[in-house]
């Protein structure tokens, strides 16, 4: 592959920002040695490596072939599909995910892979809600999730709808940008939520 396609490709999967950064180190520090992590949404797996780091098995997943190509070359086992659809037991002691976020009106959207990566529709929910739909599937007993958010996409709005869905959320760590803090939640199964993270 010649270095200008290369580029172009790269510039086609969302590299580590200060919201990966944050993911990733809260991740770092609140994982159990041993345990087996899901990083949703991947990218450039620099989440996975960082919490890898930290003493545990990670595999992404991602929707974006290149992110998945990416994430390989830099160490991280991946699979290309959405968000935790090819799983199917419940294995997952922690799941991180840096979902996009930024509310999108439609007139805005572009169809490429950094829109998938960015745009959470208009309310900046629309990937955030089907993966709360879903999650407590692929997670194992005392499992729970790391979920990174900006106050931009509605944080109340996210932790009543991730309570309608039988989880209870709590932030756990955040940082003030110019227009928007970036908050970590810690979400988990009730039954399971007031155990430390």
């Amino acid at each position: 592959m010649t270095d200008l396609a290369e580029r172009r490709d790269l510039e086609q999967v969302y590299q580590p920002a200060e919201d990966s950064r944050l993911l990733a180190d809260t991740a770092a520090e609140r994982v159990r040695e041993g345990e087996l992590v899901l990083d949703v949404g991947t990218g450039s797996g620099y989440a996975a490596s960082v919490t890898a780091d930290a003493g545990v098995d990670v595999v992404g997943v991602d929707v974006n072939p290149l992110a998945c190509r990416e994430a390989r070359a830099n160490g991280v086992p991946v699979v290309q599909a959405n968000l935790t659809d090819p799983f199917r037991d419940a294995v997952f002691d922690l799941v991180v995910f840096n979902p996009p976020y930024l509310p999108t009106p439609p007139e805005d959207e572009r169809d490429d892979w950094m829109e998938y990566a960015l745009s959470g529709g208009e309310d900046g929910r629309a990937v955030i809600e089907p993966f709360l739909d879903d999650v407590e599937r692929v997670l194992a007993p005392g499992g729970r999730v790391l979920l990174l958010l900006s106050t931009l996409t509605g944080l109340e709005a996210v932790v009543e709808y991730a309570g309608e869905q039988g989880l209870v959320a709590e932030e756990v760590a955040a940082e003030k940008h110019p227009f928007e803090r970036l908050v970590v939640l810690s979400i988990a199964p009730a039954d399971v939520a007031d155990e430390p993270a």
